[in-house]
């Protein structure tokens, strides 16, 4: 099988919306404490990228869901295969994801974290992909908005590929 990448975005272009994602989280949450609370494996990049950028003070903790397999699109099945660790009750929660495509996902998430009563929840997603959303779900704060096509890099993968390149690229096959 033939792979091309193709560019999307520069590992400057995404430090520079990183850090603007982060000005917007300190400013809505000013001096108070937060929760960031990544989704495993995609988001560890950006987590980390982002918490670093963070001048209030957050606890980190992981989750990881599991929706893709080898696909290039969201099976619908979504498993959680490592819970939260943390007490989130009455506590401003901030959820991180690597990309929001169909959004059933996060709406799952969503409703599952409601029954631990946090304060607040928000989602935070580097890449916000509109071709295949099924669930309108609430963006909060997104780096980047892609309309079509499947994206590697900065954390993203395709079937546990490319996670690791530091830029964002179109995967055409």
């Amino acid at each position: 099988m033939s792979v091309e990448l193709v560019p999307v975005l520069s590992r400057a272009e995404i430090e520079q919306k990183v850090k603007r994602l982060a000005e917007r989280v300190c400013r809505d949450y000013d001096k108070e404490e937060l929760v960031v609370l990544g989704i495993l494996k995609g988001s560890f990049i950006f987590l980390a990228d982002l918490v670093r950028e963070l001048t209030i003070p957050v606890q980190i903790d992981f989750i990881r869901l599991a929706s893709y397999g080898s696909e290039t699109s969201s099976s619908g099945q979504i498993q959680i295969t490592k819970g939260i660790e943390l007490d989130i009750g009455d506590r401003h929660v901030l959820v991180v994801e690597d990309i929001v495509d169909s959004g059933l996902t996060i709406a799952y998430l969503l409703d599952y974290l409601k029954q631990f009563h946090p304060k607040s929840i928000k989602v935070c997603t580097f890449i916000d992909k509109t071709e295949h959303r099924e669930v309108q779900i609430p963006v909060d704060y997104a780096g980047h908005v892609v309309e079509f096509g499947f994206v590697v890099g900065y954390g993203l993968d395709f079937d546990e590929k490319y996670r690791t390149l530091p830029a964002i690229y179109h995967l055409k096959q």
